[in-house]
């Protein structure tokens, strides 16, 4: 598992998207990205998260950001949830886990004292050379949309 810091260059990625796009960072160059990885589709916590990422997007475009969505969810399944909520930016899936690898958000987790690898919520600013500006990770859903836009803004 690596371990990305402030100032790296985000590794680029191309992963199957809904609607049968695929979604890859290099598409983006030369435009910021906010890219958060989640662990599930349809759970509460992604949900609030995903659907405060919606609800922003007219204030990320004007912070000239845009906005990816990654779990290792099939494309099936974002293709459900993003319908069902009305998503409004594209929701890679990342089944192998190889781009949760690369950044560092595959990780051993405990509930209720099993432990067991999931993915950590993380979400990474990318600026528009390719480098990692910020990073959030174990991000907690209340507010953290907000911080993002702050820190883009400043």
């Amino acid at each position: 598992m690596s371990v990305l810091n402030i100032g790296d260059k985000a590794p680029d990625f191309k992963l199957p998207g809904d609607g049968g796009k695929d979604v890859s960072l290099s598409a983006y160059k030369g435009r910021k990205v906010v890219l958060y990885f989640y662990p599930k589709d349809d759970t509460s916590g992604c949900t609030a998260e995903s659907c405060a990422f919606r609800d922003s997007l007219p204030a990320f475009e004007k912070l000239k950001a845009d906005i990816i969505g990654v779990s290792k969810d099939s494309v099936k399944r974002h293709d459900k949830f993003k319908e069902k909520y009305d998503l409004n930016f594209p929701l890679a899936s990342d089944e192998e886990g190889d781009v949760c690898e690369r950044y560092g958000v595959w990780v051993e987790k405990s509930m209720y004292g099993r432990k067991y690898m999931g993915i950590e919520r993380s979400t990474f600013l990318i600026d528009e050379q390719g480098k990692i500006a910020a990073i959030w990770r174990k991000v907690k859903v209340p507010g953290h949309v907000d911080d993002v836009k702050k820190t883009l803004a400043a």
